[in-house]
Order: structure tokens, then C-alpha cells, then sequence
């Protein structure tokens, strides 16, 4: 039976079909796991919790025990989130709801990734990441199987896909929304290669800005990941611009510039602290600006991780970014030949992705050696041998590591080793 594409609650032969055994032993393991874990999981974070707060001397948590308890509590909560879902995405897979299912999966996704982050705060990198980036792995890859669109339409889909883009090309309107309400079509690809070139083009203008302005005539590394000359928050900063802007691409320049503002102020504010709590991490400090001969407000409100004068960077950033850049820089994207832009956008999105996380790594061992844990693992012994300290202020040269405001849990031997 073919899906009525304007009446989506027809049922399709794909609801129809059953899963494949492999798929429902896999639910039923969810569901074995979510009824095992909820227990453990109270257990677990309620020990944290008592350990925090009646013994404290057998913990090292930074100078802030609050802030752990803060991240302990959240941990605990999307804790249980997620061993309930993957209760009802278990059942979902057995009964066969693919549509249901489907839905749960997504949710399930946004929770694990929290999940990896708030463990990261908690832990650092470790083998303890490796359980939830397994079940984020398995959970993409389910989202695509259970979903109940048929894999006929899905091939006819990408066929004419590909015929329209093949004509936007050579009118060079590909990667425009064809339906007016935004600028840009916000797609897979689009939006890497706006990442990678905002991640290049706002190293280059710090670096500058560090010469002319901060330290005239001293050139400071200013890169964000271990290799290449990528710094990601304006990589990241340019995706929330696009997806927050898209819409507003024709409104009043003022409107532009105040959301560009509040937007830049606050991510720049989430990334100094999830550096800080995770990694020990001082990227940037503005607690020095003064404004009209008085200390910032806004740095002050928010701990010197962001100020006035660059949320006003900010806003005059994502005017220029969706008035001007953005139609040049989706021209030159689409310079990018036809029968190359699948691969080498997989090939690059895999080498990111490892420098990322070899980035993280890297940070980490960084904060441990800092702190005056001896390297363990062969992981810790690779990145003391290849990525020492004297390498890591090289390539960091912004970074300075300051164990003390991490909300990390450590045992006291290991705080003492």
C-alpha cells in the first residue's frame, strides 16, 4: 500500500511489516536493562549525594561541591528518563509500533547526548562514555530502520531530490529554501560546510584581533580543536546564527542585531562554563572590561565569561552573517563539484569528528596531569607521550587548566596520587 503523503495516518506496508527478530531481541534487552538500571541508577546518585554532603573529605570536587551536586541531581533525572524510555521504546519494538518507536528513539537520542555531556562534567573522558555512545550509535541506526516510511518512497525521494537539486545547481540557487519562509535550506550539508568555514574564518579574525588589538604585534595560536585551523565555537556559533536567523533575514536590522547579541552572549557564556566545569578550562576571562569607566554588568552577571562590547560583536557578526556573508559563502559552497560533495563531505565529517573527540581527550588528560594524577590507561600514557604538557600550551595557547573549578568527582587516593 503506498503512503498518501497528505494524510499521514493512513498505515503504510512498512507498519505493517514485521521487525526483524535481531531488532525485537534488541527491545527486549532495552526493557531489561531500563527495569535493572532505575535502582541502580537512585542507588548510585543517591551515594554521590550523601557523599557530597556528610563526607565530604572522601571526595575531591573543585571549590564549588553545589555545582556537583547540581550536576549530580540533573544526571540522576535524565538518568531515569532514560531508562524509562528505553522501557517504552523496548515495548514499542515488540509490539511492533515502528511509528511509535520511531518517536521514542528521537527522544531517547536528545537524552543520551545530554547524558554524555553531564558525564563528561562529572568524570571527564573515560571508559564510562563508552556505554551511552554505544547506545547513541545503536539508536541513530534503529531511528532509520523502525521508521515507517517505506524504503521504495525513500529511494524515489532521493532520486527527485537529486533532480531538483541537479537544476537548482544550474540555476545557482541550490541550497536556497525554495519556499520563501527562510534563506537557507537547513540540510545536513549546508550546515557542515557553514561550520567549517566559520570555523576557519573566525580563527583567522581573532588571530588578528589578538595582534592589532589585545597583544599588538604578538601572533598567539587561538585554535580550538588538536589539529588544523578549525575554532569551533564560531563553527557552532555560526550554526545557531543560521538555524536562529533564517527567518529573520528580511526583518529590521535592529531586530537582527539584538537576537545575534543575545544568542552570541549566551553560547559564548554555555561554552566558557562547560569547559570550566568539565575540563578545568579558562578559555577566556572578562572580568577586566570595564564599561563608561565601571566594571561590565554583563560580565559581571555572568562571571567574565562573556561582556557588552562582545555581545555587541556578536549582534554586528550575525547582521553582517545573514545580510552579506551567507549568500557568498552559499555561493561558494556550491562551487563544490556534484559527484564529490556526498563523499568528501563524509570523509570530512569523519575527520572531524575525530579530532574532536581527540580534542576532548587530549583536554582531559591535559586536566589530569594537571591536577597530579599519574597517566593509567594506555589512553592517558599515548596523550602524555605524543601531547604533553609543553605541547598543550603551544596549541592552547588562550587555555589555562584550574582544577579547583571543575565539578569533577574524584575519590580522595585518587586526589592524593
Amino acid at each position: 500500500m503506498a503512503r498518501n503523503m497528505l494524510d499521514p495516518k493512513i498505515v503504510t506496508e512498512s507498519e505493517i511489516r514485521e521487525l526483524p527478530l535481531f531488532i525485537k531481541i534488541y527491545g527486549g534487552l532495552c526493557i531489561a536493562s531500563g527495569v535493572i538500571s532505575i535502582p541502580v541508577y537512585l542507588m548510585f546518585f543517591g551515594y554521590i549525594a550523601q557523599q557530597l554532603i556528610q563526607n565530604p573529605d572522601t571526595v575531591t570536587i573543585g571549590a564549588n561541591p553545589l555545582v556537583a551536586l547540581v550536576i549530580a541531581i540533573v544526571g540522576i533525572s535524565f538518568a531515569v528518563l532514560d531508562t524509562v524510555g528505553l522501557i517504552v521504546f523496548g515495548i514499542s519494538l515488540i509490539k511492533n509500533r515502528r511509528r511509535h518507536a520511531a518517536r521514542w528513539s528521537y527522544a531517547l537520542i536528545v537524552v543520551t547526548i545530554i547524558q554524555i555531556i553531564i558525564d563528561m562534567m562529572l568524570s571527564g573522558i573515560g571508559s564510562h562514555l563508552i556505554r551511552p555512545a554505544v547506545q547513541l550509535a545503536i539508536l541513530i541506526a534503529l531511528s532509520i530502520t523502525v521508521d515507517p516510511s517505506l524504503r521504495q518512497e525513500r529511494e524515489l525521494q532521493r532520486r527527485l531530490r537529486n533532480m531538483i537539486n541537479r537544476e537548482a545547481a544550474r540555476d545557482a540557487m541550490l541550497g536556497r529554501d525554495e519556499t520563501g519562509e527562510g534563506f537557507i535550506r537547513l540540510n545536513f550539508f549546508n550546515l557542515f560546510w557553514v561550520f567549517i568555514a566559520c570555523s576557519v574564518i573566525g580563527l583567522v579574525l581573532e588571530t588578528i584581533w589578538h595582534m592589532v588589538v589585545v597583544e599588538p604585534g604578538v601572533y598567539q595560536d587561538r585554535a580550538g580543536l588538536l589539529f588544523g585551523p578549525f575554532s569551533p565555537i564560531y563553527g557552532f556559533g555560526a550554526l545557531l546564527m543560521t538555524v536562529a536567523l533564517n527567518r529573520f533575514y528580511k526583518k529590521n536590522p535592529i531586530i537582527i542585531f539584538m537576537v545575534s547579541a543575545c544568542i552570541g552572549a549566551l553560547f559564548e557564556v554555555a561554552v566558557a562554563w562547560f569547559l570550566q566545569i568539565s575540563f578545568g578550562v579558562v578559555a577566556w576571562d572578562y572580568n577586566h572590561m570595564r564599561l563608561f569607566g565601571m566594571p561590565d554588568p554583563i560580565a559581571v552577571l555572568f562571571g567574565g565569561r562573556t561582556c557588552t562590547m562582545f555581545a555587541g560583536i556578536w549582534g554586528c557578526l550575525g547582521l553582517a552573517w545573514i545580510r552579506v556573508l551567507l549568500p557568498r559563502l552559499l555561493k561558494l559552497i556550491n562551487r563544490i563539484p556534484w559527484t564529490w560533495r556526498y563523499s568528501l563531505t563524509s570523509i570530512c565529517t569523519l575527520l572531524m569528528l575525530i579530532d574532536g573527540v581527540m580534542t576532548l581527550q587530549s583536554l582531559d588528560c591535559w586536566f589530569e596531569r594537571v591536577s597530579g594524577l599519574t597517566p593509567q590507561t594506555h589512553v592517558e600514557q599515548f596523550y602524555a607521550a605524543h601531547f604533553d604538557d609543553d605541547y598543550m600550551q603551544h596549541r592552547f595557547q588562550s587555555m589555562t587548566i584550574t582544577p579547583q573549578d571543575t565539578s569533577r568527582v574524584l575519590s580522595a587516593e585518587d586526589s592524593a596520587a
